[in-house]
């Protein structure tokens, strides 16, 4: 088979959380250790960090892939999900795995993969690690896919783990309250290896400690001595920052090619994350900057406030749950323009109250829906914006023909915003780039 019949086999006939949601999920990690052990547990091989996190995990996980492309380690990158290709997911040095490898990997382990039955993610997973085995990376960067304590992906052994934060999102698979998520979210922390938790929150810390403890794992957390502020950038379609700390400048002026100030949370953590990682490899070079004025060149990261357009401005940005919107949101009040205009689609699993609750009412808002099976019906979304009162229209529920609809009736000065789940967002880019 070629690759993309490989991909529509794999895409037909394992699982896939992200097309169908819980029916999807394996709970239990007996399918990756089998398969991994087939594969000769490639994840053994690996010096790995570790991510999980409601929000961030991406981003974090991007910048730190920069700063080891800095470093010039050979630096293993593994995501999820993909917005336009299969091979975003794991990428070496920013390069995206080449379809002769995925071939490749399919071929040797067909016949013994089949047996297990599997789940898209975990055979994804094992590709993955396979990969950067074979490529003898110097470190891999790990992105959990959903949770932690039952995630595929939990089977390494990294030298340190990263929990971005906990917001409600995949409630009936991970609990419905914050400290019931935080707990599957601890359980990516490993005996005797520190921890970072990104965003402190009363109301999950406490899981994180007891966790920690029982594994004698090291905890750390972000310090309110260390600031990333935001300051006037030279150039519109960047964000320039300074970093501080104990009110000393020790960073005065970065630029980095995102204009999404919600960023500067993800920047902190990674910040940490980088003090840590240095002590514990014994890094002497800063290559912090360059990191992140590089991010998007070493890493081609997308979807998070990616601008499309200048003239008129068109944004997409995979914010798909409350917290997510929770930052957006005051990115939408600043925008300056004629009008301004909203595609949204979201899968039917989230709890929309909150995030309509908070959506600027001086937008035009154009619902859809995304090419998935557990897509939220864009009619079902146009009686939920209809009773808040948004000004919506559902013109068709293709994502993009939605958007040539826009593009058609926009002028320069107006702003178009494109959002609600990484599907819509991937749907637009896959049309809009072919």
């Amino acid at each position: 088979m070629n690759y993309h019949q490989i991909l529509e086999d794999i895409f037909a006939r394992f699982p896939m959380y992200h097309k169908q949601g819980s029916s999807a999920y394996k709970e239990g990690l007996e399918n990756i250790e089998e398969l991994a052990q087939m594969a000769g547990n490639p994840q053994d091989k690996l010096v790995t960090i570790h991510i999980a996190g409601t929000n961030g995990k991406g981003s974090v996980a991007h910048l730190l892939s920069s700063y080891f492309q800095e470093l010039n380690y050979k630096t293993g990158l593994f995501t999820s999900p993909h917005l336009v290709d299969f091979s975003e997911r794991i990428k070496i040095n920013g390069v995206s795995i080449s379809e002769e490898e995925v071939i490749h990997f399919f071929k040797k382990y067909q016949s013994r993969i089949d047996p297990i039955e599997p789940s898209f993610f975990e055979i994804t997973t094992v590709l993955a690690f396979d990969y950067f085995a074979n490529q003898k990376v110097d470190i891999a960067i790990i992105e959990t896919g959903l949770g932690g304590r039952l995630d595929a992906t939990n089977i390494i052994h990294p030298i340190l783990s990263i929990i971005t934060n906990v917001g409600l999102d995949h409630q009936q698979l991970l609990g419905n309250t914050l400290p019931k998520i935080a707990m599957e979210k601890a359980g990516i922390i490993k005996p005797d290896t520190p921890v970072l938790i990104g965003e402190l929150n009363p109301k999950t810390l406490p899981a994180f400690q007891a966790v920690a403890t029982r594994q004698n794992a090291p905890l750390y957390t972000t310090t309110d001595n260390l600031k990333v502020e935001q300051v006037q950038s030279m150039d519109p379609s960047k964000t320039a920052i300074r970093i501080k700390r104990y009110n000393e400048i020790i960073y005065p002026y970065i630029e980095f090619p995102l204009s999404g100030n919600y960023q500067l949370k993800n920047i902190n953590t990674f910040i940490h994350a980088v003090e840590l990682l240095n002590s514990i490899l014994k890094i002497k070079e800063d290559k912090l900057a360059q990191a992140i004025q590089n991010w998007i060149e070493n890493t081609q990261l997308m979807g998070r406030w990616q601008q499309i357009s200048e003239k008129p401005q068109i944004i997409c940005d995979v914010g798909h749950n409350q917290d997510a919107f929770q930052l957006i949101v005051p990115q939408l009040n600043a925008v300056e323009a004629k009008t301004k205009y909203a595609i949204l689609g979201f899968v039917d699993d989230k709890d929309l109250t909150h995030i309509v609750d908070i959506l600027p009412r001086d937008f035009q808002y154009y619902l859809c829906k995304a090419p998935i099976d557990r897509a939220l019906d864009p009619e079902k979304l146009l009686t939920i914006f209809q009773k808040e009162g948004l000004t919506c229209t559902l013109y068709s529920p293709s994502v993009y023909e939605t958007f040539k609809y826009l593009r058609s009736q926009i002028i320069p000065n107006d702003f178009v915003f494109i959002s609600g789940s990484f599907f819509v967002v991937g749907d637009f880019l896959s049309h809009y780039y072919s």
